[in-house]
């Protein structure tokens, strides 16, 4: 008999953590290997916000805190999303949760009913699907391709939806592909969405800072009022601030459905670390000059990754507007085979190839919902991206 419940059964493990986790395991065995997997900025986190990490420490600020965050964080975060998206929330319509992850699963959780639907392009956050399933929902898979840059179509929406649709899921700066929607390509979702009244809107924000060429940042609830009631707005400190490991995420939107997030919260991790919290508040009360300088050495990152990409044997790669990774097509190399003679038949076969001959990890497109396509994230040293896509140029020359 398994221990596992029927409601678990129903998910996998994240690939993206099992490509980081084997690619440690092998240079542990001496290979030299270079990951590019994880998607965790190189920086380090400012001493500005370290600094207000300690401060809370020898200030005593080690209790439990109220469930969904303390007050101070939370007129923060309202502050941030008046300054910066132009959206108006009290403290009340807050809610914060330990890392982005928590934030969508309370929300999906405090929400889902069994057989309830959950719109989720494709290529997702290979998350999203499967805590729709841990919360009892199906996930409804809508396709995009690179010809439209990865960005769900409002006519392959309107097909999607059906009575039984409670949400759909967005991400702008896209993980895995970096995409990122302008204001109109969001208003034309946004129509969809104004004729489907029983559609709630999750925007995942969590890359907004990191976007490039000029792209100016839009979110669905500021560019289409009319959704602001039905919006989760979801955000973080994580990339925008190198607080990976720090482990907080936010997000906004009506106060019933706050409330009932709380409510999971109160039943699942209780409140987000505090130390981490005041960390939080520093992070965005304190000096943001410094995103746009990193976004800077990023976006010469992705020149340079995208150029080299461009020069393998049989790869395409889009140039993408935000966040920290490409997802280039690796179609031109299906059915090519390796000098061992292993035939690749799917970007999965390209990615453990790769691995094994060249030592460069990466995730294959499956694990995101399309293929054949693979991400790489460039958030580390520019010398190492150098190595890792010539790497990549010698294995792709090497399939005849």
């Amino acid at each position: 008999m398994s221990i596992e419940s029927a409601s678990l059964k129903r998910v996998k493990p994240s690939p993206t953590i099992a490509v980081t986790q084997k690619a440690r395991e092998l240079a542990r065995q001496g290979r030299n290997i270079i990951s590019l997997g994880a998607g965790e900025p190189d920086f380090d986190t400012p001493d500005n916000i370290k600094d207000a990490a300690i401060r809370a420490i020898r200030e005593g600020k080690t209790k439990y805190t109220d469930v969904d965050g303390i007050p101070a964080l939370k007129e923060a975060i309202c502050a941030k999303f008046q300054r910066e998206n132009g959206l108006t929330y009290k403290p009340s319509q807050v809610h914060v949760a330990p890392g982005g992850k928590p934030v969508i699963y309370n929300a999906l959780v405090a929400t889902l009913n069994p057989g309830d639907e959950v719109i989720v392009p494709t290529p997702y956050w290979v998350s999203y699907p499967d805590m729709v399933l841990l919360a009892g929902g199906e996930p409804v898979f809508v396709a995009t391709t690179a010809a439209t840059h990865f960005k769900l179509q409002a006519a392959d929406l309107e097909k999607a939806i059906t009575p039984r649709t409670r949400w759909i899921i967005l991400n702008s700066p896209s993980n895995p592909s970096g995409a990122a929607y302008t204001r109109a390509e969001l208003k034309a979702v946004a129509d969809v969405l104004m004729r489907h009244p029983q559609v709630w809107v999750l925007t995942d924000d969590m890359y907004e800072h990191l976007i490039y060429d000029d792209f100016q940042f839009s979110t669905i609830a500021e560019v289409e009022p009319g959704l602001y009631d039905r919006t989760l707005t979801m955000n973080g400190v994580s990339k925008a601030y190198a607080m990976t490991g720090w482990r907080i995420g936010y997000a906004a939107g009506p106060e019933p459905l706050i409330k009932a997030m709380a409510k999971v919260e109160s039943q699942s991790t209780s409140n987000p670390t505090s130390i981490s919290q005041w960390a939080a508040v520093e992070a965005l009360n304190g000096p943001q000059d410094f995103i746009k300088e990193r976004a800077k050495v990023f976006q010469a990152r992705r020149d340079l990754v995208v150029s080299m990409l461009n020069q393998a044997k049989g790869l395409k790669c889009p140039t993408p507007e935000g966040a920290f990774y490409v997802y280039p097509s690796c179609e031109g190399l299906i059915g090519k085979t390796t000098p061992g003679g292993k035939m690749i038949a799917t970007d999965e076969d390209f990615a453990a190839e790769l691995l094994e001959a060249e030592g460069v990890a990466v995730v294959h497109g499956e694990a995101f919902g399309l293929s054949p396509f693979f991400r790489i994230s460039y958030a580390t040293a520019t010398e190492v991206l150098e190595d890792a896509c010539g790497r990549i140029q010698r294995f792709c020359a090497s399939l005849t």
